[in-house]
């Protein structure tokens, strides 16, 4: 195993949806001439896998450990842009060869399969996981304090530039999100393990550091971003806000409610209500409780038959009430850019129902 180099590989973000995050695998290099050089990557998965999307939202993506020669790998990247870098681990000899044999041992059929989540059990802490349960001794971790945001300002940092997936997020992501999390939680992210990696040592008997050299495998290239929707979330529900008392004024100075209009903030109201409570039995432990459901939930498309009836109905002044619990829910909850825009509408429109109501 002298010969054997094994790294950490760590891969900035490209333009995918799935790499926003970046990336991270395993390097095993012989150097003797004609030896084997692979990366042995935990992030392997069919994304035309029939119903990928809704399990993953579920919570129930299943990933596995896949291995193949390292110049395919250098390739793909480079043909993404994304820079690769390689800390080659200050492993002994011993320490080299129960690695590979746990990771030959993880291609084993039945053993490479894994059940994927996105903060707890990644392609990165995989890789952690595996090299420190590899070690003869202890690898210590210099302390950081600024590595223990939230797992949502974490995410915020690598979506800056993508405002849907940051919606899409904010969404789902319940009030667990916002809780602080240790430096270790924040390994989940390959650019924290990067760093926490170069600073830490391994102790057994003597330290040594964990990082014996940092190289550039892959330097950044040239990334061919893809132009997504022109308008951010904040913006098309300031556009909706802003449409919403044009037609409160009218809706005021005329004593009537506009049906067509109704309908389509309980219909808003009703999917993104309907979507979290389906979150309720994602198996995402972040995603559980998410106080953005005290205002939209499916009770907006039960009470939709009997605003289009013209019924007489308790909808509209239930609104005011859930309302004012979404709004005590966001001291403590960040919720996704333009709801309040959202919630604000439907309560102008439930004001004007219970004027025209008592007039």
């Amino acid at each position: 195993m002298d010969s054997v180099e094994i790294s950490l590989l760590t891969c900035e973000p490209h333009d995918e949806v799935y790499s926003l995050y970046g990336h991270t695998a395993i390097r095993y290099h012989d150097l003797r001439p004609g030896g084997i050089d692979a990366a042995f990557n935990y992030g392997v998965f069919n994304f035309h896998a029939p119903y990928f999307i809704l399990r993953f939202v579920f919570g129930i993506t299943d990933y596995e450990l896949g291995a193949y020669p390292f110049r395919l790998f250098k390739e793909e990247y480079r043909r993404f842009g994304s820079k690769v870098t390689e800390q080659v681990l200050n492993l002994t000899d011993d320490e080299k060869l129960q690695l590979a044999l746990a990771l030959d041992k993880n291609l084993e059929p039945g053993n490479t399969v894994y059940r994927y989540n996105y903060f707890y059990n990644n392609c990165t802490t995989k890789a952690r996981d595996i090299i420190e349960q590899c070690i003869n001794g202890k690898v210590l971790y210099a302390e950081n304090e600024s590595d223990t945001k939230t797992f949502r300002a974490s995410i915020h940092e690598l979506t800056k530039d993508h405002p849907w997936a940051r919606f899409g997020n904010d969404l789902l992501l319940g009030i667990k999100a916002d809780l602080h999390t240790s430096q270790r939680e924040q390994e989940f992210l390959p650019g924290n393990l990067l760093n926490d990696f170069n600073q830490a040592r391994i102790l057994a008997g003597s330290a040594r550091p964990l990082v014996k050299e940092q190289r550039i495998a892959v330097p950044a290239g040239v990334q061919i971003t893809q132009p997504g929707f022109p308008l951010s979330p904040l913006t098309c529900g300031l556009i909706l806000l802003g449409v919403s008392l044009i037609i409160f004024v009218i809706e005021f100075q005329n004593r009537k409610a506009f049906l067509l209009w109704d309908v389509l903030l309980m219909l808003l109201s009703g999917s993104l209500g309907v979507v979290l409570f389906l979150m309720l039995f994602s198996q995402h432990p972040t995603v559980s409780l998410n106080l953005q459901i005290l205002f939209f939930n499916p009770i907006h498309w039960f009470f939709l038959w009997k605003v289009l009836k013209k019924r007489k109905t308790r909808y509209w002044i239930s609104n005011i009430f859930l309302f004012v619990a979404f709004a005590i829910g966001g001291l403590f909850q960040c919720y996704a850019e333009g709801l309040w825009c959202l919630a604000l509408s439907l309560l102008l429109q439930s004001y004007i129902h219970l004027r025209t109501q008592t007039r």
